[in-house]
């Protein structure tokens, strides 16, 4: 079977994208974070004003650089650890919390029987596109009963995305079609859209593991995690806290099914599999839209 690659035909990233700005100021909370780095360095680390620095990244977040320090950082999760809060409590506050449910508002899913999922893909018709998204170049893939694939990727990453995405399913027929994924992207990364009686749906494919952990990251309310020893008795595998995070990094379906909000037992974000600066990006975002 020959191997499926593909490319990126033309440059999606908008005039003036805040996110790569915004990734560099994220990258230097991240390494600086003890340090609680001012608004003047992370403007300096980024070559912008502290004003400019304020107001692009507080319309990109919906929270200023200082609070998303606060929210998101490792610092601010152990403190919260510090303050008595039980390792395998339900809910994990990482900064501002809400009553808002990603997957009540939005999500319905159905899983792929495992015969399907055996088959690695035959028979299976999966178009894909690249989009523009807060979180640089998305990757996105449907099938004809819903969305089955996101994926992000930084300029000059997409082949790898697609690669990597592609392996999971090598004997799926993939067919670029931004049509038909076009929707998707709108949809998934507009919160005005994000509708009880429009919800979006997606097949998840994976074992019946897999399966039962992503469902179980779609409880997790947004502006909240829960470790991966919490997830595993959530599902009935109370000891399977490895196996867990194994499933959370396969997942296929970054941030709509919300593996980012997983983390480890010390309170450590721990590692993402499109980036941990991009996990934290996408923390500090929700907590903004969570704030408002």
């Amino acid at each position: 079977m020959s191997t499926q690659t593909a490319v990126l035909k033309k440059d999606i990233t908008p005039q003036g994208s805040d996110y790569e700005i915004v990734r560099r100021a994220i990258e230097k909370i991240s390494l600086d974070y003890r340090d609680q780095p001012s608004l003047e360095e992370l403007a300096e680390e980024v070559g912008e004003t502290p004003t400019g620095l304020q107001k692009l990244f507080t319309r990109w977040a919906g929270l200023s650089p200082k609070a998303f320090l606060q929210a998101v950082t490792l610092d601010h999760a152990r403190r919260l650890l510090d303050s008595g809060m039980p390792l395998l409590e339900t809910s994990f506050e990482l900064g501002m919390s809400g009553p808002g449910r990603l997957h009540d508002l939005f999500v319905t899913h159905e899983a792929m029987s495992p015969g399907d999922y055996k088959t690695r893909g035959a028979g299976l018709t999966i178009r894909y596109g690249y989009h523009a998204s807060p979180f640089g170049t998305a990757l996105i893939m449907a099938t004809d009963r819903g969305l089955a694939g996101l994926a992000f990727s930084d300029p000059g990453e997409e082949r790898a995305a697609f690669a990597d995405m592609s392996s999971r399913w090598p004997n799926a027929i993939y067919v670029e079609d931004l049509a038909a994924t076009g929707p998707y992207a709108a949809r998934i990364f507009d919160p005005t859209l994000w509708r009880p009686d429009q919800p979006l749906h997606v097949v998840m494919i994976g074992t019946d593991f897999q399966v039962r952990v992503w469902e179980a990251l779609l409880q997790i309310p947004m502006g909240k995690a829960r470790t991966y020893s919490s997830i595993a008795a959530s599902i009935g595998a109370p000891s399977a806290s490895r196996a867990v995070g194994a499933a959370n990094g396969a997942n296929p379906l970054s941030f709509v099914v919300p593996c980012h909000r997983a983390i480890g037992k010390s309170g450590d974000l721990t590692g993402y599999h499109w980036g941990l600066t991009r996990k934290r990006a996408i923390l500090g975002w929700e907590a903004g839209q969570v704030s408002s």
